[in-house]
């Protein structure tokens, strides 16, 4: 039996926004698994932890950056970590950021490839991320990058709580393929991509959906419904409805267009004589653990036994 931490309980409580009592319950009865409890809370009907941002963090920033070819476009966005939020206000942290970004633009997307280029300045990009530990005196990475091209049409680029022009703290590319006027298609993605920022979607279509995330959506669903004592006979059908809810929730084709609820984007895009090639969101310090500043006050309590 795992032990139960007050530690692990105060995480649990802080992503599920269940009481304490219950979050400590849930730990126990599925032995101490963060995730597992998290869907216990869930089938009970106490947490609405899938409808929450992950609250773990690192701090940094988010980099975009666009290149136009012709009747094609590419698109490129990079997350730097560093240890704190001061960091990302400086300007020799900014400037490396759009650097990488830019060399991004020139790989396959893949983190250690970006990693291993060179910047326009002739420096590999993981020396000059070294040379501005040594300068900034924070530990700092280029944690994840993605990449998008096409032939004809538009790579667009959304970033949210900006601190600078292409720089802030989430960062969508959204590419269209037609061979409709290429600002029209910049300006249709630069909404989807809005969207994708405000909804986080999982998936591009059903299709793509990864089915071990449906599974455990349906099991979640199904130990919700025989808690709420409905007939056994009919928990499958009205567990089916409710996936197909929650499909319809995290598909970005199928999800309503936030700027016109009566429109799914797949009949936005439809209508502009466009495809959907691909999308990236990147939110800064997803499923990174963020170091809790040190209790100084229990520390002292500790060592003069509370007086």
């Amino acid at each position: 039996m795992a032990e139960v931490t007050a530690a692990l309980v105060k995480e649990l409580r802080e992503k599920s926004g269940a009481g304490m009592m219950d979050c400590k319950k849930a730990l126990v009865e599925n032995d101490g698994n963060m995730e597992q409890a998290t869907d216990w809370l869930r089938s009970k009907g106490l947490s609405k932890a899938a409808k929450k941002a992950d609250r773990a963090a690192a701090e940094g920033l988010v980099a975009v950056a666009l290149k136009s070819d012709g009747a094609g476009m590419t698109g490129a966005v990079i997350e730097l970590n560093a240890e704190t939020d001061f960091v990302a206000r400086n300007d020799l942290f900014q400037a490396a950021a759009r650097k990488v970004a830019a060399v991004a633009l020139g790989t396959d997307g893949d983190v250690d490839a970006v990693r291993a280029a060179k910047t326009a300045d002739g420096e590999v990009v993981s020396d000059m991320v070294t040379n501005l530990i040594a300068t900034i005196g924070e530990n700092m990475a280029v944690r994840r990058s993605a990449r998008f091209s096409v032939a004809k049409g538009s790579v667009s680029a959304y970033v949210h709580n900006a601190v600078a022009p292409e720089l802030g703290k989430i960062g969508v590319l959204v590419a269209l393929e037609g061979d409709g006027d290429q600002a029209t298609l910049q300006e249709l993605g630069r909404k989807i991509a809005m969207h994708v920022a405000a909804t986080n979607p999982l998936s591009l279509s059903s299709e793509d959906l990864d089915p071990a995330a449906v599974e455990r959506e349906r099991a979640v669903l199904t130990e919700k419904a025989k808690e709420e004592g409905r007939p056994e006979n009919m928990i499958a059908k009205i567990v089916d409805g409710q996936i197909s809810k929650f499909q319809r929730e995290v598909v970005l084709l199928e999800q309503p267009f936030v700027m016109n609820p009566d429109q799914t984007i797949k009949a936005l895009v439809a209508e502009a004589g466009a495809t959907i090639k691909g999308f990236v969101r990147l939110g800064l310090g997803e499923g990174v653990e963020k170091a809790e500043a040190p209790d100084f006050a229990a520390e002292v309590a500790s060592m003069t036994g509370g007086n």
